[in-house]
């Protein structure tokens, strides 16, 4: 395959969703309840939803959206240090887009520039070194957040800025990690999961190995995937063969892009500048340990929570009216939440998950999943 119509070609998606009606039965087997599968990354939310997946798959089969996306788990608490990092005297203050609106406390960084804060939107913490060479009298701070997929960057940006001598860049670090964060999901009681489709850009970066432990310690099998309707629709068929057949494996749909390896140049700027965070609060997850990383101290000068002397916030909580945190953790659907739709939208969002282009309440909301499916049916 060397074009992108060739992973959306409809009789090959026909022949898949077939062959998956075949086997999710047989997968199913004794089970009093349709097979759980946890999509990890909302990148494959959306495409389950944007190319009408979800509604082509058996009764057998329950698609369960998981955490990964990484501003639909910042914490309130950390968007609250970026406007207090921001409202500091000089400081430019630079993000990705959809880090803007997330709300915190207070207010959100979209608030706080219009206020008055110098606040940025950029494509890549490149775009926020050239700002710091363009403003040497200026601290410029990066909103450095994401999984797996956004280190090595963040990572190699600084190094750059380490070799130039710049003073006046720093990160502000709010990395996380995905084996740890599914390490949590399933030891979460709540959660009954069958299997996994995990992430491609991720596992592109980490490589397949460290997802060993959810077939060796929890025995569910896993499927590294990309992003396409076909990728997604390959994937879950490999899913219910191996559950079918009786095995648990670790298996890579996405061998076009994911070495077995991972990106050895990247994994190791990501080991030369950061280290293993001890605690790290996640939305609707809690502190989740050894999920997190923080800047190493041979680049403390780089390092905005001690640049700016940010105390430990104490954890925060959204409005007790609304359940993003259960939706995070995949116990209920978006339209369970009771502001779903209404108070909360994506032109007034409240929660993370609505603001996000991969949260699950801006796909359910984008594409029209806005009343239970069972209702509606």
């Amino acid at each position: 395959m060397k074009y992108i119509d060739e992973f959306r070609d409809p009789a090959t998606a026909k022949k898949l969703v077939e062959e998956i009606n075949h086997l999710a039965p047989l997968a199913r087997a004794q089970r009093d309840m349709p097979l759980q599968v946890m999509e990890f990354c909302g990148g494959h939310t959306h495409t389950l939803f944007k190319y009408g997946i979800e509604g082509m798959l058996p009764a057998d089969i329950e698609m369960v959206h998981g955490p990964g996306c990484p501003v639909c788990v910042l914490p309130m608490s950390r968007v609250d240090d970026c406007v207090t990092i921001a409202e500091q005297p000089g400081v430019i203050f630079t993000t990705f887009g959809d880090a803007m609106r997330v709300p915190g406390t207070r207010k959100s960084l979209l608030q706080a520039k219009a206020d008055g804060c110098d606040v940025r939107m950029v494509y890549s913490p490149m775009d926020a070194l050239t700002i710091a060479r363009k403003n040497p009298e200026r601290d410029v701070v990066f909103f450095a957040l994401g999984f797996e997929t956004t280190m090595p960057s963040t990572a190699l940006t600084l190094l750059q800025a380490h070799r130039e001598g710049l003073q006046n860049f720093s990160l502000f670090c709010n990395h996380i990690t995905t084996p740890a964060t599914m390490r949590a999901i399933l030891t979460d009681p709540d959660l009954k999961l069958d299997g996994f489709l995990a992430p491609g850009h991720v596992s592109m970066v980490i490589g397949a190995h460290p997802y060993d432990f959810v077939t060796r310690d929890y025995h569910k099998p896993l499927v590294i995937t990309g992003f396409e309707p076909l990728d997604i629709l390959h994937a879950l068929w490999m899913l219910m063969k191996q559950l079918a057949e009786g095995r648990c494996e670790v298996e890579n749909q996405y061998a076009r892009i994911v070495p077995e390896a991972g990106n050895v140049a990247g994994l190791k700027a990501i080991a030369e500048v950061y280290e293993t965070r001890e605690h790290s609060e996640f939305r609707g997850l809690g502190n989740i340990g050894d999920a997190g990383v923080q800047i190493r101290s041979a680049y403390a000068a780089y390092d905005a929570e001690k640049k700016f002397n940010l105390q430990a916030a104490a954890s925060s909580h959204d409005p007790e009216h609304l359940k993003c945190a259960e939706v995070l953790r995949g116990v209920i659907k978006p339209w369970d939440c009771p502001a779903f739709g209404k108070d909360c939208n994506p032109q007034h969002p409240l929660g993370a998950l609505m603001v996000s282009p991969e949260g699950s309440c801006a796909a359910y909301y984008a594409y029209g999943k806005l009343a239970k499916r069972k209702e509606t049916a």
